[in-house]
């Protein structure tokens, strides 16, 4: 084995991922009826099934099986990732047991401000916005901003404006700031106020929205909504609007969407790296196979190679990634689908409202750790 062999191997290993097992499937390009997957989730923290009723855990399963049936039935009729993704959010927005559009958890003052952020893995296209407060749904905000393809993240008043008008944003529903809010993020604000609490203490969880999907054309399409923080002040900004640190696609390697301690994932960059480590992992140096030839520093040539990677693998790297979070003090939980078809769940904390469903049958809703329901 040559010194760049052994290399590459080392790199896999640190990559949390051991040797890839199968070959990609071929993309020419026309679409695959049979072939999708496609998975969401409303938040990670600590939740407990001793601190749920029957009731509050019926309700949050409907909810997740009603947006994963929404984007799921648009990649089955050979609909776009993109649509998924969009479509699902947008159910989640509107439903006020998530925090993120209406059911947005409150601001210091009193007010919900929204992010969120989209991401077509085509040509790496996204859009994102950030301190919204009359757009009902900020996720179709983020897609008109990728559409318009001017900038990628647009802010405030400004995101307003353009979401106002006709030759931008286009028609998105605009509604009054107090539509965002319900009793019981008003509750949790008092509490943390009069308790001096943090945001965790009054949420037990970090409030996000987001999907993540492969459609039969083999692209990818991830997208994140959420409130932010009980008590955000100062215009704070978490990592699901940013690009690469809380929402990424790229159909070379993976889409992402996060839910966790925003600032940690943003030191982290959390979803690109995992779709970084994807990258490098899939390519396995192979003597004398492979369409790319690369000279080594002693003039060898090393030849690769573009693997698909297992679904273990990709659970592994993602893992690995978390685990580089929680070094840090952070915690929190992603969604990954890969261009193969792999789709996972990763998540440091207690439980994490998720669901996910593919081509060949699998449907499966959960909330709690990573035990059967």
């Amino acid at each position: 084995m040559t010194r760049n062999l052994i290399r590459l191997a080392a790199l896999a290993l640190t990559l949390g991922a051991g040797p890839a097992l199968a070959h990609p499937h071929a993309n020419d390009g026309e679409p695959d009826e049979a072939r999708w997957s496609f998975a969401i989730h409303g938040g990670a923290g600590t939740l407990e099934r001793a601190n749920m009723t029957d009731a509050q855990r019926a309700a949050y399963m409907e909810a997740l099986e009603q947006a994963l049936e929404a984007g799921s039935a648009i990649l089955r009729e050979g609909g776009s990732a993109m649509d998924a993704v969009e479509t699902a959010i947008v159910l989640m927005e509107d439903d006020p047991k998530f925090n993120a559009g209406r059911g947005a958890v409150l601001t210091w003052g009193g007010a919900a401000e929204l992010d969120a952020a989209v991401m077509d893995g085509r040509a790496r296209e996204a859009g994102a916005v950030t301190g919204v407060t009359t757009i009902r749904n900020p996720i179709r905000l983020a897609r008109a901003v990728m559409n318009d393809g001017r900038h990628v993240f647009l802010s405030g008043e400004g995101a307003e404006t353009f979401a106002r008008d006709p030759a931008l944003g286009g028609a998105l529903d605009t509604v009054l700031p107090g539509y965002f809010e319900t009793e019981r993020r008003r509750e949790s604000l008092e509490r943390l106020k009069a308790q001096q609490l943090s945001a965790m203490d009054v949420d037990h969880k970090f409030g996000t929205v987001g999907a993540v999907a492969l459609d039969s054309r083999g692209n990818l399409a991830a997208g994140t909504s959420t409130g932010g923080l009980t008590g955000k002040r100062w215009g704070r900004i978490g990592d699901a609007p940013i690009v690469g640190a809380g929402t990424y696609a790229d159909n070379r390697a993976c889409a992402v969407s996060a839910t966790g301690a925003g600032e940690y994932f943003i030191r982290v960059g959390v979803a690109h790296e995992i779709c970084t480590r994807m990258r490098l992992a899939s390519r396995m140096a192979l003597e004398d196979f492979g369409a790319d030839s690369t000279p080594d520093d002693g003039g060898e040539i090393i030849h690769f190679t573009q693997v698909a990677l297992t679904e273990d693998i990709v659970q592994n790297i993602a893992d690995a990634v978390l685990a580089e979070v929680a070094d840090l003090g952070g915690s929190g939980g992603v969604i990954v689908a890969g261009p193969e078809g792999q789709l996972i769940f990763s998540f440091n904390t207690s439980g994490m409202y998720r669901a996910r469903a593919t081509h060949e049958g699998v449907s499966e809703v959960a909330i709690f750790g990573y035990e059967a329901e």
